[in-house]
């Protein structure tokens, strides 16, 4: 059998190219390197998104880190976000590679327990004075909780910077990091002012400032040493604005017929409100779809094709499943209560030889079963929330992405490992951005 060469040994699978083969001689002057050998071969010029995962695998998953989350009274959250976080990225594959998620628990307990001593002091001695100022001025305490509140929007919009910040900065593709710049303040500042504009025009200008706040975060968003750039113009956005437009026409008319005193206008109204849900849906989808259709790095640039009903039956069906499969649960819990409060009252008696043995058990066993029953409900539903909602919707968004010119990627090298001192602290500590 005669030696294999370097050449032929090489696998595909390695992603590296092998030296060529020496030139014969008697090719000399002939066509070389032959037709489909590695030198003629262009890589392709898109690149699909995979998702892997199934409702199997991350329901168990869920389940098991929430109740894991509900044994230590809270403290395992940290590891089940990193986890559930980690199954979603390794499930996500463009190209054919995974996602991965380098995020540290231990990171996000440090950074929350940083976050809740800032807030503290924040509603121990900002609170306590306004609430002095409040009485003193004005005899009443409504403007110290109304001050107390508009102080918490700037940190909502620093936290929510921070947050998405520090995923990036955990989340790499290919062995490449992503990272964002700091700008958090900026940030604030910029989300405050624009909201303002959207409130004083009545919501007209909303378009504007979806696309302004995206563009300042695209735009300090890397990918290895590449800068993502956030193309395109506000006013793309306006057609994905046309479902809530006609609501609040619809809405107009069926308040106006039922001023006038016409029955057609309660029939109206129900549909207004439909109309309002799905436009919501579509103009969240539509405008990632069409900002993400105007992103690009180092001329790598994206196609993005969601489908806003296809989002919006995922969740209706998906909530009403979980609500249905939650139904018994939550009917025992309502008993339970029931059983709770009336255990000592003659009312039990009503219910024969059972409610006398129930009114019997010990207020605090009925107390611990109510309270399990509790949680229980709580750990399912977000238990099947992954599984039917998140996971879908994830799912969808994924595999309707498309990388193209997939070739500039060769371009882009590594970058530096961002460090955080509060991870997602303030993020988690307001609840900002919920699960995922």
């Amino acid at each position: 059998m005669p030696e294999t060469s370097a050449w032929e040994k090489a696998s595909p699978e390695t992603g590296a190219a092998p030296p060529p083969p020496p030139m014969p001689q008697a090719a000399a002057n002939a066509d070389w390197p032959p037709p489909g050998s590695y030198a003629t071969h262009t890589p392709p010029e898109t690149l699909r998104t995979a998702f892997a995962g199934n409702r199997r695998s991350v329901f168990w998953l869920a389940l098991k880190t929430g109740f894991f989350t509900v044994l230590t009274l809270g403290l395992y959250r940290f590891w089940m976000k990193t986890r559930l976080r980690r199954w979603y990225w390794s499930s996500t594959r463009p190209g054919g590679t995974p996602l991965e998620y380098m995020g540290d628990p231990y990171e996000k307990l440090l950074g929350f327990l940083i976050a809740v001593v800032i807030l503290a002091f924040y509603i121990g001695i900002v609170n306590l004075v306004l609430m002095f100022a409040s009485f003193s001025l004005f005899q009443q305490n409504f403007t110290a909780y109304l001050l107390s509140f508009l102080g918490l929007v700037p940190l909502w919009f620093y936290a929510s910077y921070r947050a998405r910040r520090y995923v990036l900065a955990r989340t790499r593709w290919r062995g490449v990091r992503f990272g964002m710049e700091a700008g958090a303040w900026g940030y604030v500042w910029r989300a405050m002012l624009h909201w303002l504009v959207t409130i004083l025009s009545l919501g007209l200008l909303w378009p504007r400032m979806t696309f302004q706040l995206e563009k300042y975060r695209t735009d300090r968003t890397w990918f290895g040493n590449a800068r993502l750039e956030q193309g395109g113009r506000w006013s793309m956005l306006y057609r994905a604005t046309v479902p809530m437009f006609l609501a609040a026409l619809l809405a107009a008319g069926a308040g106006t017929l039922i001023y006038l005193g016409q029955p057609l206008g309660s029939a109206v109204a129900p549909f207004a409100a439909v109309v309002a849900v799905y436009g919501v849906v579509h103009y969240r989808v539509e405008t990632r779809r069409l900002m993400a259709n105007h992103k690009s790095a180092a001329g790598v640039t994206l196609e993005a094709r969601p489908r806003p009903f296809r989002i919006l039956m995922i969740s209706v069906l998906g909530t009403l499943a979980t609500a249905l499969v939650l139904a018994l649960p939550m009917g025992v819990l309502g008993f339970g209560v029931m059983l709770v409060q009336f255990s000592q009252t003659e009312v039990m008696q009503d219910f024969g030889e059972l409610g006398a043995t129930l009114a019997a058990l010990p207020q605090p066993l009925l107390l611990a079963v109510g309270a399990a029953l509790y949680f229980a409900i709580f750990l399912l539903w977000a238990t099947f929330t992954h599984a039917w909602v998140t996971m879908p919707i994830w799912r969808h968004y994924a595999t309707t992405l498309t990388i193209r010119n997939p070739a500039a990627l060769r371009r882009i090298s590594q970058r530096a490992r961002d460090e955080f001192e509060e991870a997602e602290g303030f993020a988690e500590a307001l609840d900002v951005g919920a699960s995922i």
